[in-house]
């Protein structure tokens, strides 16, 4: 693995150094470095120490500067202020640093893996069997999936668990009405689409509720089927069996449509756990941690109360001796932890859920099956708003299908793609208005902290400025071409090479890519790497703006120039991977 130590870590060390030797007893201090506007780096640990040791800060700081090192690596210490420390590193020190990135052997860009990776199994995009998925369903796949890639880019074990609702009270009344109407699913082609999955779906399941509504008799014999189905009828679970395989060809399709790989095996319903159910409440009812009320096995808590003030409790099973969300929620973290073995477990579900997990994390941690050594997290995620600020609907007040959107996000791109087009063919455009499209979705997504609602705006996410992934991509193009148009000359390094400001900034922002890499996926924080990859683009226009590349100085100077670009475009590329989104070659 040939991770690359960061410029940063470089400094800190130099002045933790020169911390304890001007300060013997400062030892293991923290000099508190951060990147700033005023030099390279300011370190302000030096007012903490000096507290400590009842000295004065600035000669304190005074005496650290002169146990600093320089020369190779930093170019210049002062003291600032009340006696802070303003360090400038040096040209050559940024351009080796970025040389030893670019040639890392694994193409990680020098980014190392986590210290101590361990396995967590992820629970993301969780659609419903035989209904339609609509906008609420986009947040969990498309965070799910960047947290993904991040956990696994940095060596984590990630088991995928899309927790589809494939189980319940509804499924009687579907299965009862397709018995009778025995050829409602059947296919007219060899080849079925998703959307003929989907119509084929929905028109069964409203042909099914308008018998159940209006007809007695059908209610009786769906409910019936109900029953059939939780004892395991042979002929009731194949029935069902047909429902759940019509809605994982549309399931596929919409996620091929986000680009997004949602593999088989991944998908274990809430029937996957229906064997666990029974044992599940009777270790809750044997240890005391549930007990019976009214009937119903229940856990009660004493901080969480109803407006009443009674308290609110988590129903493990029903009066009727059915089951609820909560048996299945606990026996899949029983599988999870003792036969996936994980060490973490992350639900990537609405923030309107929140209640319902606290209660089910706290039942589980009373029983024992998650511990120090095991944590459950949920993350939270806000609302997808229209643009007037409210929950995102049609004009006629129904929810939105996620695949409407998409397409109109698609043609929307596609649009913009035209219009800027030079030397694309028809074909050409249509394939980078998906990639545009789908990642200006994501991007918009990704871009804002999970735990907020976001505002879903066409019109904004196309742009080709501000924040979207519409201008990281363009960034990443331009870079491209530049590089096609080099001709003989070849990106190299040229650590002797002073740098502009422009190159500066450019290189030394770079040099966080791993530590934005490591901060996003230990926080499970896509939002975090989208950030830095704008800043980093934004950075780029500025250096190529204001620095010539093909025309350059000298010979040397367009070597280099180059070797920032291709280092930029390298770092793009692997970042919007990161988050999910393409970054096509050319715009």
């Amino acid at each position: 693995m040939a991770s690359v130590t960061s410029l940063t870590a470089s400094v800190h060390q130099r002045l933790a150094t020169a911390l304890s030797a001007a300060l013997p007893e400062a030892a293991d201090a923290d000099p508190l470095l951060r990147r700033s506007d005023r030099a390279d780096y300011q370190a302000n640990g030096i007012l903490a120490l000096a507290k400590k040791a009842r000295t004065n800060p600035r000669e304190l700081a005074g005496q650290v500067v002169d146990k600093v090192v320089t020369g190779d690596l930093i170019k210049d210490v002062e003291v600032s202020g009340p006696g802070f420390l303003n360090i400038t590193v040096t040209d050559k020190a940024i351009t080796e640093n970025l040389a030893a990135r670019a040639a890392d052997p694994e193409g990680r860009l020098g980014v190392p893996c986590a210290e101590a990776p361990g396995t967590t199994v992820i629970d993301y995009a969780q659609p419903n069997v035989a209904k339609e998925m609509h906008v609420g369903h986009l947040r969990s796949a498309v965070i799910g999936d960047s947290v993904v890639k991040l956990l696994e880019f940095t060596g984590e074990t990630v088991i995928r668990r899309h927790h589809i609702g494939d189980w319940g009270t509804q499924f009687g009344m579907l299965i009862q009405y397709l018995d009778e109407h025995p050829h409602e699913l059947d296919h007219k082609a060899a080849e079925v689409t998703g959307e003929e999955a989907m119509s084929n779906l929905d028109r069964l399941y409203k042909a099914a509720r308008r018998l159940f509504d209006s007809d007695e008799e059908f209610k009786t014999r769906s409910r019936r089927r109900v029953v059939d189905l939780q004892a395991g009828d042979p002929h009731t679970l194949a029935v069902w069996q047909k429902f759940v395989d019509e809605s994982k060809i549309y399931f596929f399709s919409v996620f091929e449509k986000l680009d997004m790989e949602i593999r088989d095996p991944d998908i274990v319903g809430e029937s996957g756990y229906n064997d666990m159910l029974e044992e599940t409440c009777r270790l809750l009812e044997e240890s005391g941690v549930a007990v019976r009320s009214e009937g119903a096995l229940c856990v009660f808590f004493d901080d969480i109360k109803g407006p009443d003030g009674n308290p609110v409790p988590l129903i493990v099973q029903k009066s009727d001796g059915g089951y609820g969300y909560a048996a299945t929620d606990l026996s899949a973290i029983r599988d999870r932890v003792f036969n996936l073995k994980a060490d973490s477990l992350l639900y990537v579900v609405d923030a309107r859920q929140s209640l319902h997990f606290r209660m089910v994390f706290e039942t589980a941690r009373r029983a024992g099956w998650l511990n120090d050594d095991v944590k459950a997290v949920q993350l939270a995620f806000g609302t997808v708003l229209g643009k007037d600020g409210k929950p995102f609907k049609t004009r006629e007040g129904e929810t939105v299908r996620l695949v409407d959107l998409l397409d109109e996000a698609v043609d929307r791109a596609s649009a913009v793609v035209r219009e800027k087009a030079q030397d694309l063919s028809e074909e050409e455009i249509a394939e980078r208005g998906a990639q545009v499209g789908i990642g200006a979705v994501k991007y918009a997504d990704l871009s804002t902290s999970a735990s907020r609602d976001y505002k879903f705006d066409l019109d904004q996410m196309v742009s080709l400025n501000g924040d979207t992934s519409v201008y990281l991509q363009y960034a990443y193009a331009r870079i491209r071409s530049i590089l096609r148009k080099a001709g003989e000359a070849r990106p190299a390094a040229h650590p002797e090479l002073d740098l502009t400001g422009p190159e500066r900034a450019l290189g030394l922002h770079m040099d966080q890519f791993a530590e934005t890499v490591a901060d996003s996926a230990g926080e499970y924080a896509p939002h975090k790497l989208a950030a830095y990859l704008y800043q980093l683009a934004s950075l780029y226009t500025s250096f190529y703006d204001k620095c010539p590349v093909l025309k350059a100085e000298t010979p040397d100077q367009v070597e280099n120039r180059l070797f920032l670009c291709d280092i930029t475009a390298r770092t793009l590329h692997e970042g919007m991977a990161l988050l999910g989104i393409r970054t096509p070659e050319r715009l």
